[in-house]
């Protein structure tokens, strides 16, 4: 019988293998997968890759919807946010997460949920950029809790915006990281995305924020920044520097984060394992043993719908240089 980490590496894969699913748990599966942010990924391996592989059709048509609607809901987020920004010069606004990764590491926009826009500004900008938004009629929505800790949270009642001005250790840092950024220039000419390295770091940075309970579509974006975007030919398809990583984790106070989540997408993704152990940074063991006990193996545990105890402690643990 398939098991649920089975299905989820078939159904989360680029290049998925043909496999009878006929005895999948597809219950549990499908409803995860939604809140998980999977579906539309596994809907198009279903209907496209996969051929007649025992999906049931109810299934199959469920996971379908989502992607349609997956598709529709990205672009008019994205194009909303473009229409706001597009002729706006002399900022830097860098995106990141979802809104950064949908067409720099997935084949098709649809595979990839938009759920909101993350965008880092120099923190002296994080209340003009705010202000200057409030023309898209985004505002100030005190009611939405970012577990990723945003310093500005905005809505249009569409879309939400989460504006950071601080992800690296220290101002110094932050500046280093946004000077580094590279053009984005479907966006305009202030609209920036961050290099591979910087990518992977305040996306480790963000999830641990999260104390790691993060949709696993998040870990799909780990998987595919660590291997180089290998099914696209863009910007991140190129191997990781290591010792630009190591590096740079450094500054950013990030190891044992950085040690934690690339653990977990081997754990979950057996083909990076060649190249995670390239990339783990040098964290000592009695901290490995924690990290792996407490963290990486529950967090394995595909299908999990409830959190993990000693968040609190993990947090801080994480957040110790």
């Amino acid at each position: 019988m398939s098991s649920m980490l089975e299905v989820f590496r078939t159904l989360s894969s680029f290049s998925p293998v043909r496999a009878d699913l006929s005895k999948a748990p597809w219950d549990a599966y499908v409803d995860w997968a939604i809140s998980q942010g999977l579906a539309p990924l596994a809907a198009y391996n279903l209907e496209y890759r996969l051929g007649q592989c025992g999906a049931p059709e109810w299934a199959r048509d469920r996971l379908l919807s989502i992607y349609a609607g997956s598709a529709n809901d990205n672009v008019m987020k994205l194009v909303n946010f473009k229409q706001q920004v597009d002729e706006l010069e002399g900022r830097t606004i860098v995106l990141l997460g979802a809104a950064s990764f949908v067409e720099s590491l997935y084949p098709h926009v649809a595979f990839r949920p938009v759920i909101d826009v993350r965008v880092m500004v120099p923190e002296s900008d994080l209340d003009g950029f705010a202000n200057f938004l409030k023309r898209g009629q985004f505002r100030p929505d005190p009611s939405i809790v970012d577990a990723s800790k945003a310093e500005r949270t905005l809505s249009d009642t569409r879309t939400v915006v989460y504006l950071h001005g601080r992800l690296a250790a220290n101002p110094e840092g932050d500046r280093e990281l946004l000077a580094r950024a590279l053009p984005m220039k479907v966006f305009g000419p202030s609209v920036r995305r961050l290099d591979l390295e910087d990518s992977i770091l305040t996306h480790v940075v963000l999830m641990a924020r999260a104390g790691f309970e993060v949709p696993m579509i998040e870990l799909v974006d780990l998987r595919e920044l660590v291997l180089g975007a290998p099914s696209l030919g863009g910007v991140y398809s190129r191997p990781v520097d290591a010792a630009v990583l190591h590096s740079r984790a450094k500054g950013f106070g990030v190891d044992r984060a950085l040690w934690a989540a690339l653990k977990l997408v081997e754990r979950l993704f057996p083909e990076t394992a060649t190249v995670v152990a390239t990339l783990v940074p040098d964290v000592s063991f009695p901290v490995r043993e924690v990290l792996e006990r407490l963290l990486v193996a529950p967090l394995a545990d595909v299908g999990r719908t409830q959190g993990f105890r000693g968040e609190d402690t993990l947090r801080a643990l994480l957040t110790q240089g």
